[in-house]
């Protein structure tokens, strides 16, 4: 392997603080198989058994998670280096909770479930570092949780938004009729419309139909952050 693959491989993660002898251990004990990837073919399927971990390398993907009881489609895209559903590995459902799609010609690695036990736990920053990213995400989840509802109409279609993303940036395109998302968030189809088309008019979303399309969510979230109160507010 060579000395690039080997930086990118210690920029993932669950691999950051390893030292180059402790990686070159793993990698003696540890098959990796690495794929490359068209642009517009899926990687994994929502719903799928989660038996592996799989780690982007090069490109970019989308996620795309679908709410079928709800009608909506949530994608979001994803650059490298990233981690897929590392959460998802264990538990009472280990499965794939979104689709992932090639943007861009993609490069991947899979490690296969059976050696995070055998091998890789056998490192404690491997451990810590599988602790950390498994700790944030819960208290992430429990965190917007809590704020979801939201105080105003801003922050109940940001918050939508966020409390279904992997990533709080990025590009995020919501595919969902307006009067249903006004009915998930409590509000009304002409509140919702109203603030829909400020944040386009700011240039923070573009809307066609059924989608809305945020450009970048961390620019969202402020523009919702600096808005207390709703000011044109109909019940």
């Amino acid at each position: 392997m060579n000395v690039t693959m080997y930086d990118k491989l210690l920029q993932l993660p669950l691999f950051q603080g390893l030292c180059t002898n402790d990686l070159t251990h793993i990698l003696e004990k540890v098959k990796l198989h690495f794929q490359n990837h068209k642009a517009g073919t899926y990687l994994i399927r929502q719903g799928t058994p989660c038996d592996q971990l799989l780690f982007l390398l090069d490109g970019s993907l989308t996620a795309e998670r679908e709410d079928n009881e709800r009608d909506f489609v949530l994608g979001e895209d994803l650059e490298a280096p990233f981690i897929i559903e590392p959460y998802s590995l264990y538990g009472m459902h280990p499965r794939h909770t979104a689709s992932y799609l090639a943007r861009t010609d993609v490069s991947v690695v899979t490690i296969e479930k059976s050696y995070i036990l055998t091998v890789l736990a056998k490192y404690s920053i491997f451990q810590l570092n599988y602790l950390n990213l498994l700790s944030n995400r819960a208290q992430t989840v429990q965190e917007r949780s809590w704020t979801s509802h939201g105080r105003n109409i801003y922050e109940k279609i940001t918050n939508f938004l966020l409390l279904r993303c992997a990533r709080p940036t990025g590009c995020k395109t919501l595919r969902i009729r307006m009067e249903d998302l006004a009915v998930l968030i409590g509000e009304t189809r002409i509140n919702v419309s109203k603030v829909l088309n400020e944040f386009q008019l700011q240039g923070l979303a573009r809307l066609s139909r059924k989608a809305i399309v945020v450009p970048d969510m961390e620019a969202l979230a402020n523009y919702t952050a600096s808005h207390q109160t709703d000011t044109f507010y109909e019940p």
